[in-house]
């Protein structure tokens, strides 16, 4: 009997490897969301009163978005030492490192209590959290996508992906019990609002546990094994790869811009608020509803790209997500709990069919030698496009027109931007992932680049690598 190689990986180890990575990415990002949740609904008054209730807003908002200024650091790092030294030991640094980020967070003095060190020491434990994000995601999605056979990456990759509605369902569901059930009204305000932070501390010691439970990518130990590790990978990313880094990022721009308006911290704060007067727990379970259709139809879309593409896939979705930009707000501001449910659900699943393919996509688009740089570093770029301060333009577009008009037209624009950037990539859906096939891996990830590699490129066990 054959031993398991690279390209046809043991199932056991596969389903360690995919609740590895889900359980990490959930935990990770219910670290970023519970923030971006608290930004909406308390950080304004805690940390930033001083300036008046909307530029507080503003302000709390903007401390979303400057952690996504220090993505690219992470992803730069994680990145370098992820194509040097492996996956795997990236990816339990990056969930220690936002951990424990998040529950300092939770023990922060007040603005009434410390002054000016309050903010400062809010935004340096926010930028910490951006330097972990910015790496986690391109190990995680690698581990998944290089430990899959070639026919299931679409679903594979789609599992870290996961983490993001479920981070996304953690946050909006323990922060609504706290201000629905056990600390409402003043209380969350006064003690509530830090529980959901100190939890990460039990969160971050069972997604140590699993990870350091899972071996490392069967790509890297090859590249390892051979000793070809790139000596300075951004260097050389940059210098070959740029127009492709670029595109990636824009493919992210559109979905991650929707998924902070939608999930994010201003919708919650906008529907809660005068505009549109929903009571904030009814607003928090809706957004976990949301959070769950999100799930669905991410998941959905890794299987749906298997089956005819990551290209086609992408562009269902953002089709989707365009055609819902106006009706978004429409039906929000009608001030029905049913139609925001409504809104959010079907806003959802253009936000779920242009997130699932894009771990496997990205992963097929980079060569080997530099393929985590490749990814992180895309991804980080995209979410400051954006992502990044989505909340605080939406924010500063509502109080310049008084409309929510605006803000529907601004997503339009991002989305039409990744429409863009999506059909001028070409789909490499099964293409061979591992160093042998390196010559085909760089070139004609775009439809700009008509070079070819050669007709027979040498792959392991002796098969031709897919064109």
């Amino acid at each position: 009997m054959s031993t398991p190689t690279a390209h046809q990986p043991p199932k056991v180890n596969q389903r360690r490897v995919a609740m590895a990575t889900l359980v990490g990415t959930t935990i990770e990002w219910y670290d970023f969301f519970i923030y971006a949740t608290a930004a909406g609904l308390v950080f304004a008054h805690l940390f930033f009163e001083p300036a008046g209730a909307s530029i507080g807003l503003l302000l709390a908002f903007a401390s979303v978005g400057i952690s996504f200024l220090f993505r690219p650091l992470g992803a730069f790092l994680a990145g370098h030492f992820g194509d040097k030294i492996g996956r795997r030991p990236m990816l339990v640094i990056t969930l220690i490192l936002m951990g424990a980020s998040t529950t300092l967070i939770g023990v922060l003095p007040s603005f009434e209590t410390a002054g000016l060190v309050a903010p400062i020491l809010l935004l340096l434990l926010r930028i910490l959290q951006g330097i972990s994000a910015g790496g986690e995601w391109g190990g995680a999605v690698l581990m998944a996508v290089e430990h899959a056979p070639r026919e299931r990456r679409g679903r594979a990759g789609a599992v870290p992906q996961l983490g993001v509605p479920l981070g996304m369902l953690l946050a909006s569901g323990i922060t609504a019990l706290m201000t629905g059930v056990i600390s409402p009204g003043e209380a969350f305000l006064a003690w509530g609002w830090r529980v959901p932070f100190l939890l990460s501390v039990v969160l971050v010691v069972v997604g140590y546990l699993v990870r350091r439970a899972v071996d490392e990518s069967p790509i890297f130990l090859e590249i390892a094994a051979r000793k070809q590790q790139t000596k300075v990978p951004v260097v050389e990313l940059f210098r070959k790869h740029w127009l492709l880094v670029i595109l990636a990022a824009l493919v992210f721009a559109g979905n991650n811009a929707a998924g902070y308006m939608a999930t994010g911290g201003f919708i919650p704060s906008y529907a809660s608020g005068p505009a549109v007067g929903l009571e904030r727990t009814d607003v928090l379970l809706a957004i976990t509803f949301a959070a769950a259709t999100w799930f669905i139809f991410t998941l959905l879309a890794g299987f749906l790209s298997d089956k005819i593409g990551r290209k086609r896939t992408y562009l269902i979705g953002f089709s989707c997500q365009a055609l819902m930009v106006f009706p978004l707000f429409w039906m929000i501001n009608t001030g029905s709990l049913p139609m925001l449910y409504l809104a959010l659900g079907l806003f959802t699943i253009g936000l779920g069919l242009s997130y699932g393919p894009q771990a496997s996509w990205y992963s097929e688009i980079f060569p080997a030698s530099v393929r985590f740089s490749g990814v992180s570093i895309s991804y980080a770029l995209g979410a400051i496009v954006g992502g990044a301060f989505a909340p605080t333009i939406a924010q500063a577009l509502v109080n310049a027109t008084g409309s929510s008009t605006a803000v529907s037209a601004y997503l339009l624009g991002m989305t039409a931007i990744s429409l863009v950037a999506v059909s001028l990539l070409r789909d490499r859906k099964g293409i061979d992932l591992s160093m042998d096939n390196q010559a085909e891996q760089e070139v004609g990830a775009t439809i700009l680049d008509a070079r070819r590699a050669p007709a027979f490129v040498p792959a392991a066990e002796g098969r031709v690598a897919s064109r």
